[in-house]
Parts: structure tokens; sequence; C-alpha cells
């Protein structure tokens, strides 16, 4: 092979720190091979136009990754390719004084095609369109002008070819950086958005642009679920549907953001309660997204749903992944609702579809409406998340509304039982723990002293001297409605907010 062909791609392939080849025999078969290979380079360079020309069309006609990019902008692709050819043929002739140029050019369309997105396939298939239409009008030039000469382009078709395949993959190699450049970009701007709609700093302005950016309707029903745990090591809540599971880990509300483990893998809901995806950190689409084995039992630490449950018919299916969010005491997720304003199933469904471990909080505020309502919707689900019991659950904020309250206003809630449960703290802590006990299990069987004392193990009438030595002490009567509310939410606040 003729010492002006070879260099050239010991250059490209990186060899040219290396020690000089000895010099060998070249036959005149090879320099008469480049020397009809550079008379038909030059008339390509000359009908450049031409040929850019030819190859827009065929794009056009046969990779249809290429056809947006054209009809939106026919000028800027038609500049791109006789760009690019333009250096490549010039490589055929001066491989040294193009070779940057060259490398250039196609990292550049790498990364603008990438911006643009075309499809990393077409962009290939584009490469060696031209580089197959370049050798053929080699071909076609060196038989014009003398059929013969025809044989000796064989010496340097090989090398020809491997400069397409290089610069195929330096297209390659820019295109994918360029594309995780861009997704970095996207997922944090997702990120950003989604952090200021649930703070409810978003600007009413942006509402139209965070609705097209994350793929939610505008004036959409939203609610948000709140997920923390009161371990440290972090808990996992599972949601089963349909036979499938996707887990959501979560860190206890006393660890950091950075420290507390993320959402390994978003909870997949109902189609009523159709979620979308995003998961906060660019490294969570490279992790395997594996949960549980599909159609698992639920563990025996299954924290029990504190409402109402629906049937296995009533099951919400997998949809995509929620939104989600880390506060720096829980996560937080936007699920769109689809059904009805007036219909509480859809959030009963997704109660009744979680599955945590024992010590998983989790909290689920009311349907709002419309993104820029989704500030109020992550202060509902906070509260809900305030209204679990210290030992882990699900609370549906809708179901506990007078807990809610409680737990609004810790203050006000701990005066109040103070007020009405302070004289029980001059008893014995065990005396004042069962009249505790049997009040709130009077109240849980709504007013019934038969069904209290069946899940005390006691007789009704046992029951019902409590409740009165209750009300000695307290100056409470249990039958006044008013007592009973006061009692109630004093109840709820020494179980929430602690004595």
């Amino acid at each position: 092979m003729p010492q002006v062909v070879r260099p050239r791609f010991a250059v490209l392939h990186g060899t040219h720190a290396a020690a000089p080849l000895p010099q060998r025999f070249r036959s005149l078969a090879d320099r008469e091979a480049v020397e009809v290979l550079h008379r038909a380079a030059r008339v390509l360079v000359a009908s450049l136009p031409v040929l850019t020309d030819r190859l827009v069309e065929a794009l056009y006609e046969q990779e249809p990754g290429y056809r947006a990019a054209i009809d939106s902008d026919r000028a800027e692709v038609w500049q791109e390719v006789h760009h690019s050819l333009r250096h490549n043929v010039g490589s055929l002739l001066q491989p040294k004084e193009f070779r940057d140029a060259a490398h250039r050019t196609s990292r550049w369309i790498g990364e603008i095609r990438a911006a643009q997105g075309v499809p990393l396939d077409a962009v290939l298939h584009a490469f060696r369109m031209g580089g197959a239409m370049v050798w053929q009008d080699l071909v076609d030039e060196t038989a014009r002008r003398d059929p013969d000469d025809v044989r000796l382009l064989v010496h340097v078709a090989a090398d020809v070819w491997n400069f397409v395949d290089e610069h195929c993959g330096i297209v390659a190699d820019a295109y994918r950086q360029a594309e995780r450049r861009l997704s970095w970009r996207r997922e944090n701007q997702q990120r950003l958005m989604i952090a200021a709609l649930l703070d409810g700093t978003a600007r009413i302005a942006d509402l139209c642009e965070a609705a097209e950016m994350l793929g939610l309707p505008e004036q959409g029903r939203y609610a948000v679920l709140a997920v923390a745990s009161v371990r440290s090591g972090g808990a996992v809540a599972s949601v089963r549907s349909g036979g499938a599971m996707a887990s959501v880990r979560s860190g206890g509300p006393r660890q950091s953001a950075s420290a507390r483990p993320r959402v390994t893998l978003p909870v997949a809901l109902s189609p009523g309660a159709a979620p979308y995806g995003q998961s906060g950190r660019t490294d969570v689409a490279q992790r395997p997204h594996a949960g549980p084995t599909a159609g698992s039992a639920p563990g025996p630490e299954a924290a029990p749903h504190t409402g109402p449950t629906r049937g296995p018919e009533t099951a919400p299916q997998p949809a995509t992944a929620p939104l989600w969010h880390t506060g720096p005491d829980a996560e937080f997720a936007i699920l769109r609702l689809t059904g009805d304003s007036g219909d509480p199933g859809e959030l009963h469904a997704i109660a009744a579809a979680l599955d945590a471990p024992a010590g998983t909080r989790i909290g689920i505020g009311s349907a709002v409406e419309g993104l820029a309502a989704l500030g109020d919707a992550r202060r509902l689900a906070e509260t809900a998340l305030r209204a679990c019991p210290a030992s882990g659950g699900t609370v549906l904020l809708d179901e506990h509304l007078p807990d809610a309250l409680v737990v609004s206003s810790p203050a006000l809630g701990s005066a109040l039982a103070d007020r009405v449960l302070g004289p029980l703290d001059r008893l014995d802590p065990s005396d004042r723990d069962v009249i505790l006990e049997t009040l709130t299990a009077w109240l849980d069987a709504d007013g019934s002293a038969q069904r209290a004392g069946a899940r005390l193990y006691c007789h009704r009438n046992t029951v019902l001297n409590r409740l009165r030595r209750f009300e000695q002490l307290t100056g409470r009567c249990l039958t006044r409605p008013k007592d009973a509310v006061e009692v109630s939410l004093a109840l709820a606040a020494r179980r929430l907010l602690g004595p």
C-alpha cells in the first residue's frame, strides 16, 4: 500500500505516537491504485454540490429518521452533509491536513443530531449511505476515464471503508455523550420543576411548561403520597397490583436527604390514579428496576391499612411510575387522579394497594384540582403523615380529618389533651392506661359497651364501671355530644402527640 494511504489510518487509530514502521517494498500496482484514487477524488471535490444534493435526496427517501429534520430545515441539513463530504473526500487526497477537521465535523454532527432527537441508527445509516455513495462515484468516475483502472481500486477499498467505520464510531461516541448530557439536564429540570410544584413556589406562568415537561394535564386532579420510616435504616413500601409488586425505599425522618436511601423502584398504581415517572436522580435509570417476586404474598410484618379496603376485583392495575421528590423528612409522590371528583374510590384503592412493612409511615392527602394546587396537596399529605401512628401504617387524610385537626395544631392539641385527660395522670400509670384503653375501645365500638367488652375480653359492666370512673375523675359526661367530641380529640392528641 502506498505511503500516502497507509499512514492516514494509522493516525486515525491513535498510533501516531508509535515508533515508525520499517520501510517495505511497495508494488507498482499500489502506487497506481493511489493515483487512480486521487484522480477520481479530485473530480468528486469539484462536483461536491451535486453529490450533496443526491445524498440529501437519498436520505429523505430511504431514512425516515432524517425526514423531519429535512422538512424542518433542508438548507441546514444540506450544509451539514456538504461540510462532512468536503472533509471526508478531502481526507482521501490530503489525510494529514483534513484528519482533525473531519473528526470535528463528525463529532459535531453526532452532537446536533442527538439534540434534535434523530435516532442514532439513522445517523449511522446516513454516514454509511454517504460512504457508499462516495465509493460508487469513485468507481464510476474511474470506469468512465479508463475501465481497466477499476481493478486497481480494490487495493484501497479496505482503507476507504475503514475510514467510514471509524467516523461512524466517532459519531456514535459524540451522540451518546451528548445524549447523556441532555438526559441529565432534562432530568435535573424535571426534578427542579417537581420540587417547585410541591413546594408551592412554581410561577403560574410556568405551569404550562411544567405540564408539557412532565406529561401531566395542567387542570387535572391530583393527590400527593408521602412515605417515611420511623427506623433509621429506612423501610420499603410496596404496591401489590394484579400479581405484580413494585417497591419504594425511603429513609428515616432523621436522616439527611443525601444519606437516606432514595427510591429504588417507583410505585405502580391504578389507571384511575395514573402516576408518571421520574426518579430525581440520573443514576436510577442505570439501576435494574426489579422488585420482589411478582405475585408474592405480603410478609408477616405488613402494616394494615387503617381505612376501608377493596376486593381483588377493584385492585389497582400497574401503570407508569410516579413522580418522586425527596423532602427533608419524607419522600413525596405526585398521583394523577382520573375518576369523578366526588368519588373517593381512587384514593381508597391506592391506600388498599399499599403493602408496607412495619415501621413505614404513609400518608395520602386529599385530592386537589390542577398543578397549581400541588403545594396544598403536599401539605395535606404531610398532615396525613403526621397523623400516622408512631408504629407505622397508612393514613388516608379524608378518613382521619379529626386526627388531622389535632396534628395541624400540636400546641392546641396538647393543651386539649392536658385539660381533658390531665386528671388521669394523677393515677397509677397502669390504672390510667386501663381507663384510656377502655375509653378508646368504647369510642371505636360506636359507644357499645358490649362490643368494647368483647374487644377487651371483659364484661360489659366492667366497661361501664370504668367509663363512670372516667367521668367522675374528669367531670366529663360521655353522653353529652360536646364532651364526647372533646374526649375523642383529646385521645387522638395523646396518641399522636404523646403525653
